[in-house]
């Protein structure tokens, strides 16, 4: 195996290019790497973990490292699949720093032994993007078309859309290719904007890469078999198999996929209405759950994707199969939460609408959900007109007398206006430094209640982060990261301080599998396993483990979290609190303590529980 990562560094002012190297045992992979690079040159970092290509299920996650310009610190982002053609590159990293005098596609090719092919070429990003399938599909597209013919095996290309230009929150996208032909089954690195740095600060709107070169990959299946049998008393394929019920098919539930199991599970907790579901009485949510979400949102879901076996992997062999698709939409929880139940949309056929012009757009999904729900929501209380918004319908925004079919659609199309709205800048919908300024302008302008249904995890002076669509505390914890799963968001109470230390340690436990490229889908085994495995490969678990807590707290001394700005985000905290004891029946006596004092003073309450996450954090993450 080889005993360094090898990095590709493009200046994209100049072309120049070069290849360092950096010892295994300095760095472990794509994001402690990514984190000294980022710090060393505010570069874009693209890469893979030192088990790429090998034979573990899950290990061909492409990850993206820089300085978030949504969220203002150092961000990791992670893409399905698309690790795997970049094997074939010879390379653990691509990083970019300068900026292209125009937007330009990166074309990256090897062959064989040969120097790579490092060539940057200029493209005509609005007339592309307004071309055949629109935006993000039409730059995949043009990118395949233009360069696809000098790869020996399929390439893969990663691009933006429109949002990259328009917002801080574009995503990067990409399709598995076979045989030359793009596939529906895409794939995102949508958390963070790294898309809007890829374009705005390298001028990089798409990139092509593969290659056929063979390293020296782990496929030794019989030693990697040993090592499970010891551990599970299982083989690799079986113990992997079983990690991956739920994202395949659980038939405790009779569904699969994240779309699936959660919303078969979530009963009262669901979020709908831009989350004023939280004011509800449980009875009524669990109403709503079951007449709008049970019989047909996920009915939907079940007999057009579930049940006929539409599902599809990432690009890489792997028997999660979680790409479950409908035709050309696929399928995930998160992006069809915050464009769905969030705005008030509760059929597949208007929730796929939308979720393809935001797609299409090059949008973080949850990102632009939480967005467009905030936006709704003051239009239907009146802070903001039609004309303020330039769109020309109305939201349906209470539960009371929804049609799910009628509404819904109508709910979609003012989302599709208010997306070509920002992508315009139509209105008041300049969102190029974020919602989060522009929330706080339209608060000073207009008064607070336009900012109070905002839920968002506030960082720095314009960081802002639209949380996980989970109704837990941990989901809006003042984390160094937001927005991915380097926190608690388990549906148990939890003191705030020690569920800051809990995010703490699921902070270093998600860096083991993202620092390795591996999927979290797989962390079932992939959290106990990968030190092992790294240790049986470099004799270096040691070093592993401990270089990761240092990472771990060096992103932490960049943690510039700020208090919960908006109302809304300190009810969703109450309101979590308060359904444990009267809904759960949890009695514990700090519990009650909390919910007593934001009873008497929600702000201060607020505030305290805020600083005790924060301090279980900071008191957990100190590098020694």
């Amino acid at each position: 195996m080889d005993a360094h990562q090898k990095v590709l560094f493009v200046d994209a002012a100049t072309g120049y290019y070069r290849i360092s190297r950096f010892p295994v045992g300095d760095f472990f992979g794509p994001a402690d790497l990514g984190l000294y690079l980022s710090g060393r040159h505010n570069s874009l970092n693209i890469g893979v973990g030192l088990l790429a290509g090998s034979i573990f299920p899950g290990s061909n996650r492409l990850i993206f490292t820089g300085f978030s310009p949504c969220w203002g610190g150092f961000f990791i982002s992670s893409m399905g699949g698309a690790g795997l053609v970049f094997d074939n590159l010879g390379l653990n990293m691509v990083s970019l720093i300068g900026r292209a005098p125009t937007p330009s596609l990166l074309y990256l090719n090897r062959t064989h032994g040969e120097e790579i092919d490092v060539r940057l070429i200029p493209l005509d990003l609005p007339r592309i993007w307004g071309t055949g399938r629109g935006g993000i599909y039409a730059l995949m597209d043009h990118a395949a078309l233009q360069c696809g013919g000098s790869y020996q095996t399929d390439p893969r290309v990663l691009a933006v859309g429109p949002a990259a230009q328009a917002t801080d929150f574009g995503a990067i996208g990409s399709v598995p290719i076979s045989h030359g032909k793009l596939s529906h089954v895409d794939t995102w690195a949508g958390r963070g904007g790294l898309g809007s740095k890829m374009l705005q600060q390298h001028g990089i709107a798409a990139v092509i890469y593969g290659g056929t070169v063979a390293d020296e990959d782990f496929r030794d299946r019989k030693v990697a078999d040993d090592w499970f049998e010891h551990k599970y008393n299982k083989k690799l394929s079986a113990k992997d198999f079983e990690a991956t019920t739920k994202y395949r098919f659980d038939p405790k539930f009779d569904t699969g996929g994240t779309f699936g199991v959660n919303y078969a599970t979530i009963g009262g907790r669901l979020l709908a209405f831009n989350y004023t579901s939280m004011y509800l009485d449980e009875t009524e949510r669990k109403r709503i759950h079951e007449q709008f979400i049970v019989n047909h949102y996920l009915k939907q879901f079940n007999e057009e994707t579930i049940q006929p076996k539409q599902q599809h992997t990432c690009g890489e062999p792997c028997s999660a199969v979680c790409k479950k698709m409908q035709g050309e939409y696929k399928k995930d929880y998160e992006p069809y939460q915050t464009m769905g139940p969030l705005c008030g949309i509760f059929d597949q056929r208007a929730a796929e609408r939308l979720n393809h012009q935001a797609d299409m757009y090059g949008f973080d999904g949850i990102s632009v959900g939480g967005v467009l729900s905030w936006l709704m929501e003051c239009q239907a209380k009146g802070l903001l007109t039609k004309a303020e918004l330039g769109v020309t319908r109305s939201p349906a925004f209470s539960p009371q007398g929804f049609s799910l079919e009628t509404d819904s659609k109508e709910n979609a199309e003012l989302g599709v206006e208010l997306l070509d709205g920002i992508i315009g800048k139509r209105g008041i919908l300049n969102l190029e430094e974020g919602p989060r300024k522009l929330a706080r302008r339209l608060a000073r302008e207009k008064g607070k209640a336009l900012l109070d249904p905002f839920v968002y995890t506030a960082f720095a002076r314009k960081g802002w982060m639209v949380p996980n669509q989970y109704w837990t505390p941990g989901a809006l914890s003042p984390m160094a990261i937001m927005g991915k799963y380097y926190m608690y968001y388990g549906n148990e109470f939890m003191p705030p301080r020690k569920l800051g230390r809990i995010n703490a340690e699921h902070f270093r436990t998600e860096l083991i599998v993202d620092n390795l490229g591996t999927c979290r889908f797989h962390r079932a085994w992939a959290e106990e396993m990968l030190p092992e495995i790294v240790e049986s490969l470099y004799g270096k678990k040691e070093a592993f483990l401990k270089g990761l807590a240092k990472t771990a707290s060096r992103i932490n001394s960049r943690n510039s979290s700020v208090f919960w700005e908006s109302e809304r985000s300190a009810d969703y905290v109450h309101t979590f609190l308060k359904r444990h004891h009267e809904v759960e029946g949890n009695n514990d006596a700090e519990l009650l303590e909390w919910i007593d004092r934001f009873e008497k003073d929600k702000q201060e309450a607020a505030l305290s529980f805020w600083y005790e996450i924060h301090k279980g954090i900071h008191e957990s993450l100190r590098e020694f």
